[in-house]
């Protein structure tokens, strides 16, 4: 049964969150015990949400549920993963937003229909889940968590459709916004991305079946081999027989969220064919490029700062070095009664190194800026330990727009480059100077083409039609 608590996200220093993370196996045989795979890919994806675990199983039979709060480790140990037979599973691991944030919402979700036991596990968000949501509850439908997950297992039990590949089909065609899905019921696996291809997915081989995950790293993590991304808007089925597309959705673009490679993905897992690390290396090059660069030293912001960084010292001819160490044994700043102790907290857990920073002059490179505390805070820790001057980089153009496909956060309110120009902007941190990678130097550095790309915290151009969320949105920009 799901634990009965629940705690709060952590806080990664007011950078934008992933919400979420998905995995599925289907294992070749029913001998097969997955729960065990299952549980290291999660593992692999802890990055993706840390406020809690879950996993379903099938024996062929039954589905069998384990969740709670907490991280994968807190959540599992090996009398939850023997408590769960079974040659398939499907996980999540979920960074809670401020409308869910209820032990009811943890995922996988379970329940029984005409199509048998389903459960469900989701990253992304619908923009149309609130139209959705009142049709569902207009018809008498019955809903106990805020999650789009649970208004699409309510459409596929509504289906008129005569297997569940057809009913999943059928509704796929009523979802607008960013996903990737996994559903599991007695029999089968079903995997959907989005057709703008927002969220990511990746398709594996491992030796004891197929695997499908939210990142490529899930799988190198199980010795497996990747096949290939889950096409954009592809519906995945995975049986006994192997797996096989049954439905490929049309869109007339690709619209692939660019913070994956910008700070989300891990740095050894690939999308579009690219490794995240490489990347964010080139576009630290880009950076430099563009960039007037008067420094005597490079470092990185720990420690998604660092891989970009690494790129901009190539590229300027500038040594790097580490500035600054990260302790990753902190409690969660926010959770400290007084202001003066989460400042304290701060400074306990990012420590600057005097000997690397006394007297120079320091380029630092972060791979955003969002709510802007954090940059301020690590340029005046810089500045105490003797900098004599501190330039910012950064390797994302001014997120000045809210994201309404399951990144957080998700108000303007809260985005400190919103109405600001970046002389504004580098008053308000205390740099000695500013600059941003242009979009057309992040396009570069990604080798993809900017219409293929979603980019609308930097623009504010959303690649889905505004219906909900963004509608809502479009009122109060």
């Amino acid at each position: 049964m799901p634990h009965e608590s629940v705690m709060t996200s952590e806080l990664d220093f007011g950078k934008p969150q992933e919400a979420c993370g998905v995995v599925g196996i289907f294992g070749d045989n029913r001998s097969t015990n997955v729960a065990s795979l299952c549980y290291l890919g999660l593992y692999a994806l802890q990055h993706r949400g840390q406020e809690s675990a879950g996993m379903v199983t099938s024996d062929g039979k039954n589905l069998w549920l384990d969740k709670g709060p907490g991280l994968v480790p807190d959540v599992f140990n090996q009398e939850h993963i023997d408590r769960l037979p079974g040659h398939a599973a499907i996980g999540h691991v979920r960074l809670a937003t401020d409308k869910d944030r209820h032990v009811v919402n943890t995922q996988p979700l379970v329940v029984r229909s005409t199509f048998g036991s389903l459960a469900i596990a989701q990253n992304g968000s619908l923009v149309n889940g609130g139209d959705l949501k009142k049709g569902l509850l207009d018809a008498g439908a019955v809903l106990q968590t805020d999650t789009d997950s649970e208004i699409v297992l309510n459409l596929i039990a509504k289906s008129k459709q005569k297997d569940l590949p057809g009913a999943v089909a059928e509704i796929l065609k009523l979802l607008k916004g960013a996903y990737a899905l996994v559903i599991l019921s007695e029999n089968m696996l079903l995997a959907a991305r989005d057709p703008l291809g927002n969220r990511p997915l990746s398709l594996g081989r491992l030796d004891e079946g197929y695997i499908v995950a939210s990142e490529s790293c899930a799988v190198a993590n199980l010795g497996g081999e990747l096949l290939r991304e889950v096409q954009p808007g592809e519906l995945l089925v995975l049986d006994q027989s192997g797996y096989y597309t049954h439905t490929l959705l049309p869109s007339d673009r690709k619209a692939l969220c660019a913070f994956e490679h910008i700070y989300f993905a891990r740095p050894d897992s690939r999308l579009g064919g690219q490794n995240a690390y490489l990347v964010r290396k080139a576009i630290g090059r880009e950076l430099a490029l563009e960039s007037v660069v008067e420094a005597d030293v490079v470092i990185g912001a720990p420690d998604s700062g660092i891989s970009p960084a690494l790129g901009f010292a190539e590229a300027a001819g500038i040594p790097f070095e580490t500035g600054v160490i990260k302790n990753r044994y902190v409690g969660r700043a926010f959770l400290q009664p007084t202001q003066a102790r989460r400042d304290l907290t701060v400074r306990i857990k990012l420590n600057p190194i005097a000997e690397v920073l006394d007297g120079k002059r320091v380029a630092v490179i972060d791979d955003s800026i969002v709510r802007g505390t954090t940059s301020g805070k690590l340029i005046g820790l810089l500045r105490e330990a003797g900098a004599r001057e501190v330039h910012m980089y950064v390797a994302s153009p001014p997120y000045r727009y809210p994201c309404f496909y399951g990144i957080e956060p998700s108000s303007k309110n809260e985005l400190v480059a919103r109405g600001r120009t970046v002389e504004e902007l580098r008053s308000f941190i205390g740099a000695n100077s500013l600059q941003y990678v242009s979009l057309e130097g992040l396009a570069r550095a990604l080798e993809i083409p900017k219409e293929e790309l979603c980019l609308a915290c930097f623009t504010g151009d959303y690649p889905v039609s505004a219906t909900d969320g963004c509608k809502k949105a479009s009122k109060r920009l």
